[in-house]
């Protein structure tokens, strides 16, 4: 039996690495039936309670509201799922007492990155399709309404969820296991802002020059107009996708910082007791 031995810093040892990162976080969730049932559950639950809620304005004759708020539900799933999914990964290998032995393996910590979001990323698409599916069995909701725009409505805020789950995980590595819950949360702090099921103009005067800073917002934004049977607002999305480079560029510096922080003061250590 022969093995193969790549250079360390090639290409092919990179995928390596990161594709050990996928299968190991897919063989945990695999032998737990817990994880694999919540990562339905919560996204189903709340298209449901929303479906409901549709089917109570529409016999109210309130227009347009089966598209709007379905539509915002799966979109909004998409940025939660996002920024929760790639935080929980990463809480997981302290949970497991299993950070400081990644830490200390060749794996280099921008492959580890790259192995969480890949694997959040397919566990957002599962979820989602899921969703998709529901919502177009119960309330003949296709999520196709959306048109061309569905594809980069859904990069934007896939990125932006990875976004915050880095300021999640980078808060975690600064301050502790304590600060966990900020890794959980921080993604519905910037719900209200965000206008997902109301329009920005119902914000008074300063949060709508808040809201208008958020990726999100722009999207959700041009959702309505799309489903109201306007055009695709490209130069919304031209924007939202300039403001997440910026938001992805310094959380990617504040999770770089945070790491040297830990390694400095020797935080990681404690996360492997």
């Amino acid at each position: 039996m022969t093995s193969l031995t790549l250079p360390p810093l090639s290409l092919a040892a990179r995928r390596m690495r990161i594709i050990g990162v996928v299968r190991r976080d897919f063989a945990a969730l695999r032998r737990s039936p817990v994880r694999m049932f919540e990562i339905l559950f919560w996204p189903t639950v709340e298209l449901v309670l929303w479906g409901f809620v549709t089917l109570f304005l529409q016999a109210q004759r309130v227009p347009f509201v089966v598209a709007f708020l379905l539509g915002a539900v799966l979109l909004w799933q998409v940025l939660q799922k996002a920024s929760n999914e790639i935080s929980i990964a990463f809480l997981e290998d302290i949970w497991s007492r299993n950070l400081l032995n990644v830490q200390v393996s060749p794996l280099s910590s921008a492959e580890y990155l790259i192995g969480l979001v890949l694997f959040s990323l397919g566990k957002v698409v599962f979820a989602v399709a899921v969703m998709a599916g529901l919502a177009f069995a119960l309330y003949g909701f296709g999520v196709t309404s959306l048109g061309v725009g569905l594809a980069p409505f859904m990069g934007v805020l896939l990125v932006l969820g990875w976004s915050l789950g880095l300021v999640g995980i980078a808060a975690v590595l600064r301050f502790g296991e304590n600060a966990q819950v900020i890794a959980w949360s921080l993604v519905f702090v910037v719900q209200p802002l965000a206008g997902i099921f109301y329009p920005i103009s119902v914000l008074p005067a300063p949060l709508q020059a808040a809201a208008w800073l958020l990726p999100a917002s722009h999207v959700f934004e041009g959702m309505r107009t799309v489903m109201a049977g306007g055009a695709v607002p490209w130069d919304r999305l031209a924007w939202a996708g300039g403001l997440n480079v910026v938001y992805l560029a310094g959380t990617l510096g504040l999770f770089a910082w945070a790491l040297r922080y830990a390694r400095r003061r020797g935080k990681l250590s404690r996360f492997g007791d």
